[in-house]
């Protein structure tokens, strides 16, 4: 019997290798910079997309499954506002900055991409 491979789950993957990126990036602002206020709500918002993604997948209804998904936008708007202000603080290199903001993006992208289809297949239901 051939065993079927699981399904991947790209923006699950993508969230939870964010979130270690941001781990080692607030490790990284501790050591490095004696950084507190702002490497927290990095830290914070970072790793809160991942769980709200995870949250989301199991959601009780399409609705919950979309205000988790929002929540996760969100919380990626306001991890690339940190990132934003640690790079102009010159707490973050330009090297550190692009990259993690490069995946913030692309992680905002998907996010934005599963809002707008669930929200339409709300519209499809009526």
């Amino acid at each position: 019997m051939i065993k079927e491979k699981p399904k991947e789950n790209i923006i699950s993957n993508k969230s939870k290798k964010f979130a270690f990126r941001i781990v080692a990036l607030y490790k990284t602002l501790r050591i490095r910079n004696n950084e507190t206020v702002m490497s927290k709500q990095i830290l914070r918002s970072g790793t809160s997309v991942g769980a709200n993604i995870v949250e989301a997948q199991s959601g009780s209804s399409r609705r919950d499954f979309l205000n988790k998904m929002y929540i996760a936008f969100k919380e990626c708007n306001e991890t690339a506002y940190w990132l934003d202000l640690l790079y102009s603080g010159e707490f973050i290199s330009e090297k550190e900055y692009n990259s993690m903001s490069k995946d913030c993006m692309e992680l905002k992208r998907l996010l934005s991409s599963i809002t707008a289809t669930t929200r339409r297949g709300f519209r499809d239901d009526n």
